[in-house]
């Protein structure tokens, strides 16, 4: 794997923070594709998709404030999808490029949808993985179990094994998957303790935003005019069947794709999830 580790400067109500991207790819490569990830996780999570996509374009993947590398904000009110949505700008204002492209998995969707439904948007492809306009409530309170909870473990192998419990939804993954999506996702306290790589203060506006009831963003996808991919894992939770039948029939009229036997979210790990966002980005 060939890819560097990079930084840019963001700014928020509280002040300055620091967002971390890695970068594959050839840095004059004018196509860009940025991979924003989900709610609890970190742009090492497309390191396989990355690297497959590297021949065609510079791709970026950065942790979202919070988590990861990136910095911490010290109001935690401020974790919130129009922060994520002004970081964003902040970094395609780095990478010097006019359009994008970009995959969202999860809250990383959310922030595509947002920024795509901007007048003047710079994303000219937008692939939405396992997410959409409807968010529901079932899924959220499953979500609401575990983030935040600043969980720690005396032992790698017992952080692989809540990341397996937790991240079951994610489908049939090798040792060595499962191995990276954890190794990329925790650290080591000086204490010996392994704890997870995010800000636990990211759930304190998650929680308060949403009760029990599914949050209902039709009016914003349908602001959308970029071509969409929505993509479904069969058994998810969180994008049903009806919404993402709906979203191939109004606003952007996207183009839909299901993976079997993945629920919320496919990874993107195995070539066959690889070649469907491939195929779509790379198409006239």
């Amino acid at each position: 794997m060939k890819y560097k580790q990079q930084t840019v400067q963001c700014v928020g109500p509280s002040g300055l923070h620091r967002m971390a991207y890695t970068e594959w790819g050839a840095r004059d490569d004018p196509r860009v594709l940025i991979c924003v990830h989900g709610l609890t996780r970190n742009g090492r999570d497309f390191d396989a998709l990355a690297e497959a996509m590297s021949g065609h374009y510079r791709v970026i993947c950065p942790d979202v404030v919070g988590r990861g590398q990136s910095g911490h904000l010290r109001d935690p009110a401020a974790y919130g999808i129009p922060q994520y949505v002004a970081d964003m700008v902040t970094l395609i204002a780095r990478l010097n490029v006019d359009t994008v492209h970009w995959v969202g998995s999860s809250m990383g969707g959310l922030i595509g949808m947002a920024l795509a439904a901007q007048e003047g948007t710079p994303i000219r492809k937008l692939v939405l993985n396992d997410v959409g306009p409807v968010i529901t409530a079932e899924s959220l309170h499953r979500i609401g179990t575990y983030v935040g909870t600043d969980p720690d473990w005396a032992t790698f192998e017992e952080a692989l094994a809540f990341v397996k419990f937790v991240s079951a939804p994610f489908g049939a993954l090798t040792e060595a998957q499962w191995h990276h999506l954890t190794e990329t996702s925790v650290m080591q306290r000086p204490d010996g303790r392994w704890v997870f790589r995010y800000d636990p203060r990211i759930a304190e506006p998650f929680r308060a935003a949403f009760a029990d009831q599914d949050v209902n963003l039709w009016p914003l996808y349908e602001q959308i005019k970029t071509p969409t991919l929505v993509i479904r894992g069969a058994e998810s939770d969180l994008l049903t069947r009806d919404t993402w039948e709906k979203m191939g029939s109004c606003g952007p009229l996207a183009k839909l794709a299901e993976i079997e036997k993945v629920g919320h979210a496919p990874m993107f790990q195995s070539e066959d999830q690889i070649a469907i966002v491939r195929n779509f980005l790379l198409s006239a």
